[in-house]
């Protein structure tokens, strides 16, 4: 028998997950909640649909947290009680699973009839609203995604695991790139060497893989240049949890001065982030900060994105190191910060991105690779 001791999400967390949004639940005097998205189906219950079929998932304020799962029960959860519906019919996917959903929804309704109950606004569809007897009296969505900031263990590690995949990313990185790589090959290579740290499949892939570019994907037939600076920001999901963070490479292993300079510039705003960062702590003067700082390195202003943000079940979550918002740190959130430079004389630029956990009295970085250029 071959035991998988890779990270998972455990019972134990999901059933904190349900009784925590039970409390949020009893404020907002709602009886059920039902969630739909992939994301919060795996959030309380642990089971993550394959992405080609769907899910759902009731949590009662007084009673149990029941998922509606494709074709059978599955090997792990955290519910009390599942019930699947048909998603293939031999072997060929559905189309209508939403409205076999619905079928199961209206039939647990019966069973047990609520009269207020709440969903996610953005995802709830129209056959569930039918089934559960009309529009839902509170949206779960801002709930939920508020919830989601604070990390259970479980959850740190599924995400440190998408983290170690970057490393062995960045590994392998520093392993092939020199002048005539394609953009293409980085990318493949990349992701066989995150592929074979997860041990299966990744649920996602991304961000950046251009040369002589700030980002983007890989282009076909583009070809690295000596004197080049290969941005890599890389974000593989594992079981649905994603990592990001970046680093970059002097292509011909030889980094000009100019690019050195630049370079110390932005590895100087992880020591602010030590000095800042704790809970309570307000992200946008961290940004006004550090932004400030890279303003006086290069005067231009090329430095022109977020900060940072937050990372979990979806790439960018809260907290947001960004002006647009005004986000306090909290103990338990997990967070990127990316300073950058771009301008002609860096060839395109350079960004470093770190990845923390806010702790109770300041951050535990859980990004290892080193920031060297070469």
């Amino acid at each position: 028998m071959i035991l998988n001791e890779s990270p998972q999400l455990t019972v134990e967390g999901c059933r904190a997950r349900q009784q925590r949004l039970r409390e949020k639940m009893n404020a907002l005097g709602i009886e059920r909640a039902l969630v739909v998205t992939p994301e919060h189906v795996q959030y309380l219950t642990g089971f993550r649909p394959h992405w080609l079929m769907h899910a759902a998932a009731l949590v009662d304020l007084e009673g149990d947290c029941v998922l509606v799962a494709p074709n059978a029960e599955p090997d792990f959860h955290a519910a009390d009680r599942v019930e699947p519906f048909e998603a293939q019919w031999n072997a060929t996917l559905r189309q209508e699973q939403r409205e076999a959903i619905a079928e199961v929804l209206h039939r647990l309704e019966d069973e047990r009839p609520v009269s207020r109950w709440g969903g996610e606004f953005t995802a709830c569809f129209h056959h569930a609203k039918t089934a559960m007897g009309g529009e839902p009296v509170a949206d779960l969505d801002p709930v939920l995604w508020e919830m989601r900031r604070i990390k259970d263990a479980d959850e740190i590690g599924m995400i440190q695991k998408a983290i170690d995949c970057t490393d062995a990313m960045y590994r392998r990185a520093k392993e092939i790139i020199q002048p005539g790589i394609t953009e293409l090959e980085v990318f493949n290579r990349l992701h066989a060497a995150a592929v074979r740290e997860a041990g299966e499949a990744l649920t996602g892939l991304g961000n950046d893989f251009q040369c002589n570019s700030p980002g983007g994907p890989a282009r076909a037939g583009m070809v690295t240049a000596d004197g080049e600076l290969y941005i890599l920001d890389l974000g593989p999901g594992y079981r649905g949890y994603y990592a990001d963070n970046c680093r970059a490479f002097a292509v011909n292993g030889q980094p000009t001065d100019g690019q050195l300079k630049a370079w110390n510039a932005i590895v100087s705003i992880f020591d602010i982030v030590d000095e800042m960062v704790k809970p309570g702590a307000s992200c946008r003067e961290l940004y006004d900060r550090c932004k400030a700082r890279l303003d006086e390195a290069d005067p231009t202003g090329s430095f022109w994105h977020h900060l940072g943000h937050g990372i979990g079940l979806y790439p960018h979550e809260a907290p947001h190191l960004n002006p647009a918002w005004d986000d306090v740190f909290q103990e338990g959130e997990i967070f990127t910060v990316e300073p950058g430079l771009y301008y002609d004389g860096l060839k395109a630029g350079i960004r470093i991105e770190e990845n923390y956990l806010v702790t109770a009295d300041g951050v535990k970085q859980l990004t290892v690779t080193p920031r060297e250029l070469a």
